[in-house]
């Protein structure tokens, strides 16, 4: 039975069947589910408008996350070519930890790219804040600074 929702999963209060692994590894210990047991069940009914308060708010923070986000643009200095084509490329790790740079902790999950930035420019990516939650980030991806500019006294 889950404790709160979990994304392709369900919602708080539903009674699941997944594979003993998944539920002993991750969903237990993450406090996300527990077994369905009839007490179990009639406390989560008892507690179902906590429930829902408590992730309505919860979901009123991730919404004003998504706010930020959406009000962020983030520069990301990357090796490149004269003519704008980086070296590497610029990945949702690079993303993720350039908005940790703003205070916004998201994961490389989080950030939803077709495939890794390759060229100079700037990209409108999207951020998986929670299951109903995205928001739209401005990326700039820049050359990084010549080792051969002069040094400032």
């Amino acid at each position: 039975m889950l404790i709160q929702a979990v994304e392709h999963l369900g919602e708080a209060g539903d009674v699941v069947e997944v594979k003993r692994g998944y539920a002993l590894n991750y969903l237990l210990p993450q406090g996300l589910a527990t077994l369905a047991t009839d007490h179990h069940k009639r406390m989560v009914e008892k507690h179902r408008a906590r429930l829902t308060e408590i992730q309505s708010k919860r979901l009123a923070g991730l919404r004003k996350l998504a706010e930020e986000i959406e009000k962020l643009s983030v520069t990301i200095e990357a090796n490149a070519t004269d003519e704008g084509h980086l070296y590497g490329s610029v990945g949702p790790a690079d993303i993720a930890s350039a908005l940790k740079r703003h205070d916004i902790k998201v994961s490389a999950e989080q950030v939803r790219l077709a495939g890794p930035l390759k060229e100079l420019g700037l990209y409108t990516v999207k951020i998986h804040v929670a299951a109903d939650v995205e928001s739209d980030l401005k990326v700039w991806v820049v050359p990084s600074a010549s080792v051969d500019a002069p040094a400032k006294s």
